[in-house]
C-alpha cells in the first residue's frame, strides 16, 4: 500500500502500518467487525497515535480503498501505455489479474466496502474513475485514429474495457478461490480480450464481427 504524503520518514512508516493493518483486517472480519481497538493493536501503535494520522475509522477506510484502486489502475493503464502493440491485451490482462489475486485483500476493501459507504464510492468515482476513464480513453482515441482499432466513442470502448478488467480481477475463479491457477486466470484473460477486440458474432464469413 503506497502513501502519498509529504510526511516524515518515521510518520510515514506509522501511517503505512495503520493502513496495512486496515487491509487485513476490513478484509477478514469487515468494516463493521473492526474496531478502533483491533487496528491499533494489529498495527502496534496506541489508539491515540492512530487518531493523530486519521481523524476517525471512516477516514482510514477512504484512504486505503481510495489509494488501492489508484494503484489497480495506474498499473493497468501504464501497462497499456507500454504495449508492443494495441492487440497485446491479453497479455496486460493476464498480468495484472495475477497481480490483483496477490493483492486479494486490498481487493476485497476497495470491492465490498464501497457498497455499503455512499461517501467512499463517490470519492472513488470522481477522484479515480473519472480521471483513469479520461486516460483510458486517449489511449483507445490514438488507437483509433491509427486505425487499428474502429472508430466508435472512445470513453464508451475505456469504460467498458475497464469495467471488464476490474469484473474479472474479482472474478471468485480468480480472485477468492485460493487455489486457482495462473493457467485459469490466462484463459480467462485471453477469452476477455478476446471479446474485447473481436466481439462475440459470427460474421456471414465465418469470422467475427
Amino acid at each position: 500500500m503506497k502513501v502519498l504524503t509529504q510526511l516524515p520518514t518515521s510518520e510515514i512508516q506509522t501511517r503505512t502500518k495503520i493502513l496495512q493493518a486496515a487491509q487485513k483486517l476490513f478484509a477478514k472480519s469487515g468494516y463493521d467487525g473492526t474496531t478502533i481497538r483491533d487496528l491499533a493493536k494489529k498495527a502496534g501503535v496506541a489508539e491515540g497515535t492512530l487518531f493523530r494520522h486519521f481523524t476517525n475509522k471512516k477516514a482510514i477506510l477512504i484512504e486505503l480503498a481510495t489509494q488501492g484502486w489508484v494503484e489497480i489502475l495506474t498499473d493497468l493503464l501504464t501497462e497499456l501505455s507500454e504495449m508492443s502493440s494495441y492487440k497485446a491485451v491479453a497479455q496486460v490482462m493476464r498480468r495484472r489479474m495475477l497481480n490483483m489475486s496477490r493483492n486479494a485483500d486490498m481487493m476485497k476493501v476497495c470491492f465490498l466496502e464501497a457498497q455499503f459507504h455512499p461517501e467512499l464510492r463517490d470519492k472513488i468515482q470522481s477522484e479515480v474513475i473519472e480521471k483513469m476513464t479520461d486516460v483510458a480513453e486517449a489511449f483507445f482515441a490514438t488507437a483509433m485514429e491509427r486505425g487499428v482499432y474502429r472508430q466508435m466513442n472512445p470513453k464508451l470502448v475505456a469504460r467498458v474495457f475497464l469495467g471488464m478488467f476490474a469484473i474479472a480481477g474479482f472474478s471468485q475463479k480468480t480472485l477468492l478461490e485460493p487455489d486457482a491457477s495462473p493457467q485459469a486466470m490466462q484463459e480467462m484473460a485471453e477469452g476477455l480480450a478476446d471479446i474485447f477486440l473481436n466481439g462475440v458474432l459470427v460474421s456471414e464469413k465465418g469470422g467475427y464481427s
